[in-house]
């Protein structure tokens, strides 16, 4: 059966757990966008911003279904909060916020979740220096769209920009990307070791 998956030489975090078919790609993008959804709505109270964690989300959903399936479960997410379902953070949703000032952040989730997953279909998940670079690339894919975004929609500046819509964010993408390169590998670990403990039981 066709998937959405990549090739079995570059299996991703899901590959290693579920079986690799159309309806299993079809349930791991629903439940990417579904992840996103809850931990947008999670705030940590943090100065000079709050967290919330749907970066998180994004950064995890990509690495752990791959690019393709990571970008189509963004695509998702985007598209259930345009037709009204409250999946923004704070529970927002509708063209206003999509395509308002702050839109640009959710779009950069395509982006994002698109080059985390390609580089943990070349293992950069698996190993903490590598994680970490690959989630803080990212964290950068969602500003890279994000940042002009904003300045347009608010006539900014570059310093302006970087004031409302990056600086404040710093801390909080770092310690995304840092809970995220701590994860993965540690999730490599329990997979691998379910695996071959599963063949050694046959």
């Amino acid at each position: 059966m066709t998937t959405l998956a990549p090739s079995a030489r570059r299996p991703v975090l899901a590959d290693r757990v579920f079986p690799r078919t159309l309806l299993m790609d079809a349930v791991l993008v629903v439940a990417g966008a579904a992840l996103v959804t809850v931990l947008a709505q999670v705030v940590i109270p943090l100065q000079p911003v709050p967290i919330t964690g749907q970066t998180l989300a994004v950064l995890l959903v990509g690495s752990t279904i791959g690019s393709l399936r990571g970008a189509i479960s963004m695509v998702l997410y985007a598209a259930l909060g345009l037709v009204g379902l409250p999946v923004y953070s704070d529970g927002t949703h509708g063209a206003g916020v999509l395509f308002g000032a702050t839109g640009g952040y959710i779009i950069g989730f395509i982006l994002a979740a698109a080059l985390v997953g390609w580089l943990a279909e070349r293992e950069w998940d698996r190993k903490i220096l590598k994680a970490l670079a690959t989630f803080a690339a990212g964290s950068l894919a969602v500003f890279a769209v994000g940042l002009p975004w904003l300045a347009i929609a608010l006539h900014l500046d570059l310093q302006q920009t970087l004031l409302a819509g990056f600086y404040p964010f710093i801390i909080g993408g770092i310690i995304k990307a840092v809970v995220a390169a701590g994860l993965l590998p540690l999730a490599w670990f329990g997979a691998d070791k379910l695996a071959k403990n599963s063949s050694s039981s046959r």
